[in-house]
């Protein structure tokens, strides 16, 4: 339902209705889940809001910013506290225009001169504007008006000028003759007595509104009986947050610590709940290409590399140096450059000896005995329940950030990357994992999907399409079904030392489809002292 109709509805119930005050979106969202079906734009909170006064120091199309903020973040009608309408006819009527294209339901305007005064300074002394003029405004404001549902409010300022009923009476009969679809009459008096007066003379000829602030102690049942249409609370959710403003600034200058206030104010979680944050990430994860951000790294490193000698007698392979860094600082280096912070290094061998800050560590007692997937299971013991999709990867290989990159944005369940240029590989005349694929790299395979086929130390050189890379990118929704596959292949006795590759492969034996990204290079294994003196120029 349109917010202009909803709010007819509310001026024509045949119940007491209440509004309540807002005056930025924060304050209009909180308003609406209390449970409001609408909403007071005040014009003293949202000038106050900007620590200005309440005479018209904002410009209008500074309030027009905050309704629109607040318009936006909720779905209940509010009513523009309009002020005297910020000028003569002309500007009402770009006033209506301009608050039922920010879908403002309706607007209250004073018949007092501008700039305006707040009604409860100075009262009595106010002078009143001329009537026609005023219900020229109404007219003009009627007429700008496309939707028939939006509503012109005229606030009949006669008792807070000091005139008495009969002036409050020709000027309310006049404005809604102008057009006024409800009347707000207000009074500075701390009982209602002004309003109920009017009210009894005025009859039901339409809606009327009232603002109790000063004659806040008077029952409401008492509105109620005099029919009434609707109740503004016009201040108190700024007012009441300024208390708590001014303590918690108090407390804080005076004990310089949070100790006695953090238990007292809405955790950092609330105010992302009432901002909309969960929305915010359901929808970067539909219309965002997948982000490093939401991956989680795992590194595998528990072994010792006894075939770099002696310079892994007392350190693993992993923090052995290359230009003046260990090679693990390379690779979280390289992967913190694509925005992947979340880092699982399996240790094993000396273990104690790898220590890098801001990563988690998982060790492997059993490294020497038993191979990568024990490794493996133990750092996926802590993922069965994650919203991140992870990269499992070696703690030996070196390689380019654009790597990690496409492997965080591809959607499919399981990705591998396959290093086209397989017959330069270091790893030519040594054990390596090449790999046999469902189309080889070509012209033809551009913008194709290519699938694994399976990995293997020994393939016919037609049935070699690429060496895979030791990388494979798995989504958060199978991590699960990685872990029951892996923990199936471990339960085997004669599998302790089996390796990614026998991994990767009984998951396509089990139907489960592994995406291949070709790319050309840009990766190293450190294998070797010769691949030790390569890497000191690897960039």
């Amino acid at each position: 339902m349109k917010k202009t109709t909803q709010f007819r509805r509310l001026l024509n119930s045949n119940q007491l209705e209440f509004i309540c005050e807002a005056h930025n979106g924060l304050s209009a969202r909180i308003v609406e889940e209390a449970g409001f079906q609408g909403i007071w734009g005040s014009g003293l909170s949202i000038s106050a809001q900007n620590g200005v006064r309440d005479s018209n120091e904002l410009s209008w199309t500074q309030v027009l910013d905050s309704l629109e903020f607040m318009s936006d973040v909720t779905s209940i009608p509010i009513l523009l506290d309009g002020d005297t309408g910020y000028g003569n006819f002309n500007n009402m009527r770009r006033l209506v225009k301009k608050l039922e294209q920010r879908d403002i339901a309706a607007v209250c305007i004073e018949d007092k001169l501008f700039p305006k005064t707040n009604s409860f300074i100075r009262s009595g002394t106010q002078p009143l504007a001329d009537i026609n003029e005023f219900s020229g405004k109404i007219k003009a404001g009627k007429d700008a008006q496309s939707d028939d549902d939006f509503a012109i409010v005229a606030r009949v300022e006669a008792f807070i000028a000091g005139w008495g009923i009969a002036e409050a009476l020709r000027r309310a009969e006049t404005y809604h003759k102008a057009g006024a679809d409800a009347i707000l009459i207000h009074s500075a008096l701390s009982v209602p007595d002004e309003v109920i007066a009017f009210k009894q003379e005025w009859g039901n000829r339409c809606p009327v509104l009232i603002v109790p602030t000063k004659y806040y102690t008077t029952p409401t049942d008492q509105f109620r009986e005099h029919k009434f249409s609707m109740v503004i609370w016009a201040n108190q959710i700024l007012r009441s947050a300024t208390t708590a403003m001014q303590k918690s600034a108090q407390n804080l200058f005076e004990e310089k610590n949070l100790l006695s206030l953090e238990d007292q104010v809405v955790p950092v979680s609330e105010i992302f709940r009432l901002q909309g944050a969960k929305e915010l990430q359901e929808a970067e994860k539909r219309y965002l290409p997948k982000s490093a951000k939401g991956v989680h790294a795992i590194l595998l490193g528990a072994s010792r590399g006894e075939e770099l000698g002696e310079l892994t007698i007392d350190k693993p392979k992993i923090m052995v140096k290359i230009n003046g860094k260990p090679i693990l600082s390379h690779i979280v280096d390289t992967y913190n450059s694509v925005g992947i912070k979340h880092i699982t290094v399996v240790r094993g061998y000396m273990g104690q000896k790898v220590n890098l800050p801001n990563i988690q560590y998982v060790d492997n007692d059993e490294f020497d005995s038993r191979g990568e997937l024990l490794s493996l299971q133990k750092a996926l013991v802590q993922f069965s329940s994650t919203d991140k999709d992870m990269i499992i990867s070696y703690g030996d290989v070196l390689f380019n950030k654009y790597i990690p990159q496409i492997l965080a944005e591809e959607e499919e369940d399981f990705v591998v990357a396959v290093d086209t240029n397989w017959k330069e590989s270091v790893n030519l005349n040594r054990k390596a994992d090449y790999t046999s694929c469902s189309m080889a790299h070509s012209r033809l395979s551009f913008n194709k999907n290519i699938y694994l086929n399976k990995i293997a130390e020994h393939l016919e050189e037609y049935e070699k399409h690429g060496e895979w890379m030791g990388f494979l990118k798995v989504s958060n929704r199978v991590i699960p079904k990685l872990t029951a596959v892996l923990d199936s292949i471990l339960s085997k006795t004669n599998e302790d030392k089996s390796e990614m590759s026998l991994l990767i492969n009984t998951l396509i034996d089990q139907g489960h489809t592994i995406r291949v990204l070709y790319t050309t290079g840009h990766w190293l294994d450190i294998d070797s002292l010769a691949d030790i003196e390569i890497a000191g120029g690897f960039k």
